[in-house]
C-alpha cells in the first residue's frame, strides 16, 4: 500500500511542477522602460518697467481711494458742540 501512495503522490508532484513550466522554455521579458527626453526651458525675459509702472498706478489709486474715505469720513462727522 506505501508503493502505491508513494507513486501516486510522486505522478501529482510531477504533474503540479510540469503545469508549471520551466523557465528557459519562457520567452525573455523585454524591456519596456520609457525614457522621455525633455527640451530645456528658457528663462522669460520680463519687462520690469511696464510691472514697476502698473505697480506705481495701483499705489497711487489706492492712496487716492485712501484720500476719498478719509474726507468722506470726516465729512460725515457731526460738529463738535460748543
Amino acid at each position: 500500500m506505501k508503493k502505491i501512495a508513494l507513486a501516486a503522490f510522486s505522478a501529482t508532484a510531477l504533474l503540479a511542477l510540469s503545469a508549471c513550466g520551466d523557465a528557459a522554455e519562457e520567452a525573455p521579458v523585454e524591456d519596456t522602460a520609457v525614457v522621455e527626453e525633455v527640451a530645456p526651458i528658457e528663462p522669460i525675459a520680463e519687462d520690469t518697467a511696464a510691472v514697476d509702472a502698473a505697480a506705481a498706478d495701483a499705489t497711487d489709486a489706492a492712496a487716492a481711494d485712501a484720500d476719498a474715505a478719509a474726507a468722506d469720513a470726516a465729512a460725515a462727522e457731526p460738529a463738535p458742540a460748543q
